[in-house]
């Protein structure tokens, strides 16, 4: 009997067709798009550049290492930046969470939300430590093509199932489409065949998934920050037990009263909007500029071009109107005290009042030191936030995927500032021209917070030649990054 089929009266059922659908298209479909290629070349530079970044707070370093202090492994995963060196499902667990930590990523926005590069965390983990093993063996070592490959494909299987599936909307956080993205093809990137994905996905869905809780008012902590590292490593952990050959679980998904649909999706089912390709990729929306929750992306952009007519006039400000989208009231309309940088930056107010008054948005501006300026939460209970029905409309419409935002600011004296309107944030396909440089810019500025000039440039020269990046040997490109 084969170790994916669920035996019910001597009948052996087939495996859902979604576990199907994925596993099929991890292992055999062939990405043919240059355009992807080139921007998850991008995305891996961004996320890595975020990384580096993150290494500047305690609250992130803490997590890092191994489980156990002092234990080192031999051909293991090496975690940028720093010089551990773990077995894979900790070192997932350790990239990711620095990928995450400072909300700096790409994002996707549908009818559930999401990080798909999130799933670095376990793909670079596996990839490095494969190769190291292959190059112990007398092998040949995987490529970063072979990384861009997988971030392709995590990309689409993460963002086609956000399409038209909320898990928002049963309470659900999205880390569980970066577990099912992930575990699909870090298991082909460990030498997986059909079985052994369909396996492990199966039991991916049958973990269930995380609550929102830690996103939203009064829970909203830093669990957010390290819950993507925890996906994507447990996906590195059952894609070595399917490589070991334990069994999956055929209709985990679709049977009765027992199944993920019934028991967690309100009996509903999952589906994949659209054929899985490289739609994801070509379309994923980078963080450029600022480190903020992406609904409220373009509103800060707003605030940045009202700064210099509102900054010497901040008292004079009778009320501020933030016109939004449906999706950002529903997660980032936050009244009431702000406890921590998680509960800041997914509030829509914080963010547009920092952007006001200072004409920038760092990380820092959501630790405690900036969040005591008293102007700050004056500014924030003076915003009026509603929404314009065409934003929300154009935010879901496949063509546009905008993600639109407006300020306005009123004054005592009765005058107002021109409605500052933006469609597109900069980290949007319909921007790319724009953004790629900024892309660079940023990744360069990044890598310049951890490494001397010379390491800096060694990292940019080897990766921005479409070529020569995807040719290089994953450990070779993961050595780059050891302090």
């Amino acid at each position: 009997m084969s170790s994916i089929a669920y035996e019910k009266g001597n009948i052996l059922e087939q495996a859902d067709k979604l576990l199907v659908d994925i596993a099929q298209y991890t292992i055999s479909y062939e990405i043919k798009s240059k355009e992807a290629y080139q921007i998850a070349r991008h995305v891996v530079m961004d996320s890595l550049g975020t990384a580096m970044l993150a290494l500047r707070f305690p609250e992130c370093t803490k997590h890092l290492g191994p489980i156990v202090p002092g234990i080192r492994v031999t051909n293991g995963t090496r975690v940028p930046g720093t010089q551990f060196e773990l077995d894979p499902v900790h070192g997932a667990f350790n990239i990711g969470t620095l990928i995450r930590w400072l909300d700096f990523n790409d994002t996707w926005l549908a009818a559930e939300w999401g990080h798909p590069s999130d799933n670095l965390g376990g793909i670079l983990a596996v990839a490095d430590y494969v190769s190291r093993n292959r190059i112990a063996e007398g092998k040949e070592p995987l490529k970063m093509r072979d990384v861009l490959t997988a971030a392709i494909k995590a990309h689409e299987i993460q963002g086609v199932l956000a399409l038209e599936n909320s898990l928002n909307r049963v309470g659900l956080d999205h880390v569980l489409f970066v577990k099912v993205a992930s575990t699909a093809v870090v298991t082909a990137l460990l030498g997986g065949g059909r079985e052994e994905v369909i396996n492990a996905l199966s039991n991916a869905w049958l973990d269930g998934g995380s609550l929102r809780t830690y996103r939203h008012a009064p829970n909203t902590g830093s669990r957010k920050s390290w819950a993507a590292g925890d996906a994507t490593s447990r996906a590195v952990r059952l894609g070595l037990m399917a490589m070991k050959g334990e069994m999956g679980y055929a209709t985990g998904l679709s049977a009765k009263l027992w199944g993920f649909q019934d028991v967690l999706f309100k009996g509903k089912e999952l589906k994949l909007a659209r054929s899985l390709d490289s739609y994801v990729m070509e379309n994923v929306l980078f963080k450029i500029s600022f480190p903020a929750e992406f609904h409220a992306q373009t509103a800060v952009e707003c605030a940045f071009e009202l700064h210099e007519l509102v900054k010497d006039r901040i008292d004079d400000i009778s009320h501020i109107t933030l016109t939004t989208h449906e999706s950002a009231i529903r997660i980032i309309d936050k009244k009431g005290p702000l406890y921590n940088p998680a509960d800041r930056d997914h509030c829509l107010q914080y963010m547009v009042a920092i952007g006001l008054l200072f004409g920038n948005l760092t990380a820092e501006h959501y630790e405690d030191e900036i969040a005591k300026d008293p102007r700050i939460d004056a500014l924030r209970e003076k915003m009026v936030v509603v929404e314009d029905e065409r934003y929300s409309k154009d935010y879901l419409d496949p063509q546009k995927r905008s993600i639109a935002n407006a300020v306005q600011v009123h004054f005592k004296n009765g005058t107002e500032t021109a409605k500052a309107e933006c469609e597109y944030p900069i980290g949007h396909r319909r921007r790319r021209e724009e953004g790629i440089p900024k892309i660079v810019e940023k990744f360069q500025s990044s890598l310049l917070t951890r490494f001397p000039k010379k390491r800096v440039e060694q990292i940019i020269e080897h990766s921005l030649d479409q070529q020569c990046f995807e040719e290089m040997a994953v450990q070779d490109y993961m050595n780059l990054f050891v302090i």
